[in-house]
């Protein structure tokens, strides 16, 4: 079994030190970072590649991660050391949980705030009872097109290639399944709604398809991941947290 490196083990290292040398962990260690806003998730592999080819006198260590997320989300992204890499995809194919923040009346060619914003629409018609009505008819398996402006392959290129290159690009629909959606809190037409879905789930798409259901537009303002497959945001370690316990300051 592969060492879990969460927010219990950083309480408990004062009894339980990890140890400087990867042989002590023959199946890896796998680490659920609360990866910061504004970071990509090359950004955390990268700090944590440094830290822990340090840390274990490996620079040719292994590292990798177990479901993308985007720079303007914050929230689980978890990350395999060693032979724990050979599980990514099989951590990764968990189910998720978010909670994003969805404000109506306006679309962004990347569905949230990376771009800026191309469209306006009538929104003062969307009151909560019609919010809370549109969300039923997301429940479910469904077809979903990606945002252009995602690490989407298309003939073997990212989408965000061809978005940035302002080349065409068709993006073919996916099958994904949202097991299910809480409405927390609509003020100021913004949504914030709690969502459990399957791998794959863009939820930029969710927030453009939502708007067009309320026949509206919409964008993602804000996105946390609070559970990815088992690994849940409160046992998640701050990359501060990692350079402590790899002693790297």
């Amino acid at each position: 079994m592969y060492l879990l490196l969460d927010d219990s083990f950083y309480k408990n290292a004062g009894q339980a030190q990890l140890a400087d040398n990867m042989e002590a962990y023959p199946e890896g260690i796998v680490i659920p970072i609360d990866k910061p806003y504004g970071w990509t998730s090359a950004d955390v592999i990268r700090k944590i590649k440094f830290a822990a080819g340090r840390y274990f006198k490996n620079r040719k260590i292994k590292v990798g991660h177990a479901g993308t997320l985007d720079p303007l989300a914050t929230g689980v992204l978890v990350v395999c050391i060693g032979k724990a890499t050979k599980i990514a995809e099989k951590l990764q194919a968990g189910e998720k949980e978010y909670v994003a923040g969805i404000r109506f009346g306006a679309t962004t060619p990347s569905f949230d705030l990376e771009k800026e914003i191309d469209f306006t629409y009538p929104y003062e018609h969307i009151t909560e009872e019609m919010l809370a009505g549109a969300l039923k008819k997301f429940i479910g398996e469904q077809q979903q097109t990606a945002p252009i402006f995602s690490a989407k392959l298309i003939n073997g290129k990212r989408a965000y290639e061809y978005a940035r290159s302002g080349k065409e690009a068709e993006l073919k629909p996916s099958a994904i399944t949202i097991y299910d959606l809480e409405l927390i809190k609509f003020e100021d037409y913004t949504a914030t709604i709690r969502i459990r879905c399957s791998k794959g789930t863009y939820i930029r798409s969710f927030a453009r398809d939502l708007g067009v259901a309320l026949c509206s537009g919409a964008h993602l303002t804000s996105l946390v991941r609070t559970a990815s497959g088992d690994f849940r945001i409160e046992n998640c370690l701050k990359i501060e947290k990692i350079n402590e316990i790899m002693k790297l300051y």
